[in-house]
C-alpha cells in the first residue's frame, strides 16, 4: 500500500503537474482512508465495503462537499491503480457520492469593487504594492497561487499581456488593464527598495518575484487572503471578500457586459466549460434592466 501511495503522489506532481498544496491534499485524503483500515492490506485486498464503510464513517462530522471531495481522491486513486496495472478491478465502482447543492460563486458589485480599489491609504505601509495585487487580481480574474507565483518578467508592458501558469502547469496569456499596469509601475521603485534592503542584511534576494513581502521574500497566498480581506472589511463591503470572490467578480462582470463564454474560460483557465457556466448568474437589478429595454409588457404605462 505504501509504494502505491508514494507512487500515486508522484504522478500527481510530475504527470499531472499539480501544485504542492493540491498534492498535499490528496495525500491527506488517503492517508485518512489508509488509516481507517482495520489492518494493512495490500492494494488488490481493498473492496467496496472498505470504501462504504469510510463513507458512512465521514457522514455526521464532514460537510458534503467534504465527503465528495475524499471519495474523488479516492476514485482518482484507484483509477490511477488499474491504470498502472496494480490493481484487478476498481473497488470503487458503483458507489456514488453524496448529493451536493449547486454551488454559486461570490462577487463583488462593480461599485463595492471600485470602493475596494480606493481603501489603501498612503498611511499604509504597502499601499502600492496592495493597490497593485487588488487592481492586478481584478483585471486578469487571476487565483492567487497564481499571482504569487508570478516574476516580473511574466508581465510585459508594451504588449500589456500577462503570462500565467495555471494548473496541471498550463500556461494563458491574459491581457492586463492599464490601471493595474500603472499600479504595478508605481510599485516597482519599493520592490527594488525591498530587495536591497533584503540583500544588505545578507540575506538571498528575490530577483524574479513580482510581489515581495516586508522582509524582501516571495509573497505567500496567505498573506495576500489576510490583506484582500482587511482591506473589504475597511471598505464596508458586507461578505467577506476574498481573492476568490475577486475572481468570481471578473468573470461575472465579463459576462454582464456581454463576453461570450469561450473567451470566459479561456480567460479564467478553466478546463472545462461547465465550470466556467456557474457564471451565468447575474445580479437581479442587471435582469430587471434587461427586462425593462426588451419585453414589451414592461414598457406599458
Amino acid at each position: 500500500m505504501d509504494k502505491a501511495f508514494k507512487l500515486f503522489l508522484r504522478w500527481l506532481e510530475v504527470e499531472k503537474g499539480y501544485s504542492s498544496h493540491t498534492v498535499d491534499g490528496y495525500g491527506h485524503d488517503l492517508q485518512e482512508f489508509i488509516a481507517g483500515l482495520s489492518e494493512d492490506l495490500d492494494v488488490n485486498a481493498i473492496e467496496g465495503l472498505h470504501i462504504r464503510r469510510f463513507v458512512v464513517a465521514l457522514y455526521g462530522h464532514n460537510s458534503a462537499a467534504t465527503v465528495g471531495r475524499k471519495l474523488s481522491a479516492l476514485r482518482t486513486f484507484f483509477k490511477f491503480l488499474l491504470r498502472e496495472e496494480l490493481i484487478d478491478t476498481d473497488p470503487i465502482v458503483g458507489i456514488a457520492g453524496p448529493k451536493i447543492g449547486k454551488y454559486i460563486p461570490v462577487f463583488l458589485t462593480v461599485d463595492e469593487v471600485f470602493r475596494l480599489l480606493e481603501t489603501p491609504e498612503k498611511k499604509d505601509r504597502f499601499m502600492l504594492r496592495d493597490l497593485a495585487i487588488l487592481e492586478l487580481l481584478y483585471s486578469t480574474g487571476m487565483r492567487v497561487a497564481e499571482l504569487v507565483s508570478r516574476d516580473i518578467s511574466n508581465l510585459d508592458f508594451e504588449t500589456e499581456m500577462l503570462r500565467v501558469t495555471g494548473k496541471g502547469n498550463k500556461e494563458r496569456l491574459v491581457p492586463v488593464g492599464r490601471p493595474a499596469l500603472e499600479a504595478v509601475r508605481a510599485w516597482l521603485p519599493l520592490r527594488e527598495q525591498l530587495t536591497l534592503a533584503r540583500a544588505r542584511r545578507g540575506r538571498e534576494t528575490e530577483r524574479d518575484a513580482l510581489f515581495l513581502n516586508g522582509q524582501g521574500g516571495r509573497l505567500t497566498s496567505r498573506s495576500v487572503e489576510r490583506m484582500v480581506k482587511n482591506y473589504g472589511e475597511r471598505a464596508a463591503i458586507p461578505q467577506t471578500v476574498t481573492p476568490h470572490a475577486l475572481r468570481h467578480s471578473f468573470a461575472t462582470h465579463l459576462l454582464e457586459m456581454g463576453a461570450d463564454m469561450r473567451s470566459v474560460q479561456e480567460l479564467l483557465g478553466h478546463a472545462s466549460l461547465s465550470t466556467t457556466q456557474r457564471y451565468t448568474h447575474l445580479t437581479l437589478d442587471h435582469l430587471t434592466e434587461v427586462y425593462d429595454k426588451a419585453h414589451p409588457m414592461a414598457k406599458k404605462s
